[in-house]
């Protein structure tokens, strides 16, 4: 028993220092630019304008903004615009393209702190713009085509955004919105912490480490990828980029980690913490979770296809 109060105790510290040092001032930044965005009616500008372009691939307006948060903020800079698509009544199928282009996509968070170490930004955010675009086409056209296609009941949100605010009611209101959907992250976070914490405190990534390398040698893959994928896939992209920077400060940073294959195979959310804070946006999220998933598989294949091709 005193063994699992450690491990909760531990993996509830991690998880409300990620989300009120690291989440909450992103969110409430994102939240209080999107809300100006919106009341200043260049939202609906932006949105009028990318939707013929966005349609093709199953995307709204809102579901590009996404892409560019994720790819030029963080990972949960989307989290927002999520929920303005849940608002404003998106349907299930836009949605869940929306999820999977975010999904299959390197957030800025991860990319930029891996340029300083030798991987290649540029060609890194392009190739990360094709899988998330291949990604939502994929959820929207084949995967996720037995969801409804229909608008959902919308607040009136029209008549939000034409409401006169002052700048400090914009900033108070997003500002509760924010800290409300990071309250709302944390049980499912410190969840998958748990089993991250877990299973370290058992020496079980230690022992499928030395139970995996002689598979990681048959098929020519250095065991040393294996500690950072096994970081990424259960702890996310922010411990992902601690493991490199603590290999890197070390000298022991092997360059395959910094390529554009390994950044296909491991720069995205789509992990235990990710997908737990992405479907925490809104309730309708969860419906479309699975084609999004797979929708976000498939963008990532690509990407790693695309990676290895270029390297």
């Amino acid at each position: 028993m005193e063994a699992i109060i450690v491990i909760v105790l531990e993996a509830g510290r991690s998880a409300v220092d990620v989300a009120l040092y690291t989440l909450l001032p992103i969110m409430v930044v994102t939240m209080v630019l999107l809300r100006f965005f919106e009341v200043s009616g260049s939202l609906e500008k932006f949105l009028t304008v990318m939707a013929p372009i966005a349609r093709p691939f199953g995307l709204n307006g809102l579901g590009v903004l996404a892409m560019l948060q994720i790819s030029f903020v963080s990972f949960v800079a989307p989290l927002p615009t999520l929920v303005l698509m849940e608002k404003r009544g998106a349907s299930y199928r836009h949605l869940s393209a929306a999820l999977a282009a975010i999904l299959a996509m390197a957030p800025a968070n991860a990319v930029f702190p891996l340029s300083v170490m030798g991987l290649n930004a540029g060609e890194a955010l392009i190739i990360s713009l094709l899988g998330g675009l291949t990604a939502a086409a994929t959820t929207y056209w084949l995967w996720g085509r037995k969801l409804s296609s229909e608008p959902h009941n919308a607040e009136n949100s029209e008549q939000k955004a034409t409401e006169k605010f002052s700048v400090l009611k914009i900033i108070n209101t997003s500002g509760a919105e924010a800290i409300q959907i990071v309250i709302n992250i944390i049980p499912m976070l410190l969840l998958s912490l748990v089993v991250v914490t877990a299973l370290r405190h058992m020496g079980a990534i230690g022992s499928l480490q030395a139970l995996m390398a002689p598979v990681m040698n048959i098929i020519g893959a250095e065991p040393e990828l294996l500690l950072p994928f096994l970081t990424k896939y259960l702890a996310g992209s922010t411990a992902l980029v601690g493991v490199m920077h603590d290999l890197n400060a070390q000298g022991q940073l092997n360059l395959s980690l910094v390529s554009l294959t390994s950044a296909g195979l491991l720069l995205h959310p789509l992990d235990l913490p990710g997908v737990a804070i992405l479907l925490s946006a809104g309730a309708r999220l969860g419906k479309t979770a699975l084609p999004a998933i797979l929708g976000g598989v498939i963008g990532i294949t690509l990407r790693t296809f695309l990676g290895t091709i270029i390297s």
